[in-house]
């Protein structure tokens, strides 16, 4: 609702309302197109590592709330899906040389040997994990494709629903102030609280993730450390 009223407020100025439904029509004008072509989109922006959150949020404003859900994640999957063959077949040496540093690789690889199918959900929900990044850095590991594929998958399920919720409400908006929508007390509270309700499930799913993802880093530390005082232990024994 906020957002809404930014929008009001700027479209006295600069002709926003015209530009968005503008936009909404030549998209929805493409058909059955528009739906090949927006994921392909978002796809493309995953393996370039370029910013998919106005594009998620677009799906929900260009094709309503399930089917916007539906085409970005379809877009997703895509998009990981060829960024995890790029580093795991097709230029894996390159992609070691850039990432072998990354501080993200280095922390994810210890917890992945205990912990494989667990580490690849939460850390789609980690808050602070760039999720198209972690495509390249999971092909540079031993998790099998299709293991990778569904869990990450399932992890990135509840933030592109909030984006295409915000869309779907951004469309919402944009007809109350093209005058062909005019709706009741009680729909404004439906929206809002859905809303609200999403994005605190997917913040508490955010702490969730980032408390388990320390937990079991620090285990496998824990027990990579002790492993090596065993086999220094046991050099040492044999040298006597």
């Amino acid at each position: 609702m906020i957002a809404i009223a930014l929008i009001s407020a700027l479209s006295r100025f600069f002709p926003i309302v015209d530009f968005v439904d503008a936009a909404q029509t030549r998209v929805l004008g493409w058909g059955t197109w528009g739906a090949i072509c927006y994921p392909l989109l978002f796809a493309a922006c995953n393996i370039l590592l370029l910013p998919g959150g106005v594009l998620a949020v677009g799906g929900g404003f260009f094709f309503g709330l399930w089917w916007g859900f539906v085409i970005v994640l379809a877009g997703n999957v895509l998009g990981a899906a060829i960024s995890f063959a790029l580093s795991r077949w097709i230029a894996r040496r390159w992609f070691r040389r850039r990432l072998s540093q990354n501080a993200t690789l280095r922390a994810l690889e210890p917890a992945l040997e205990r912990e494989s199918w667990k580490i690849i959900l939460l850390s789609q929900l980690h808050p602070l994990f760039p999720t198209s990044l972690l495509n390249y850095l999971y092909g540079l590991t031993q998790i099998r494709f299709v293991t990778y594929m569904l869990w990450a998958s399932i992890g990135r399920m509840p933030g592109l629903f909030l984006y295409a919720y915000v869309g779907t409400l951004g469309q919402f908006g944009l007809k109350m102030m093209r005058g062909k929508s005019h709706p009741r007390v009680i729909e404004y509270w439906t929206w809002g609280g859905a809303f609200f309700t999403t994005a605190l499930l997917l913040l508490v799913l955010g702490r969730i993730a980032s408390r388990a993802v320390r937990t079991a880093q620090t285990a496998s530390t824990t027990s990579y450390s002790q492993s090596n005082r065993q086999e220094a232990s046991s050099i040492a024994l044999h040298h006597k």
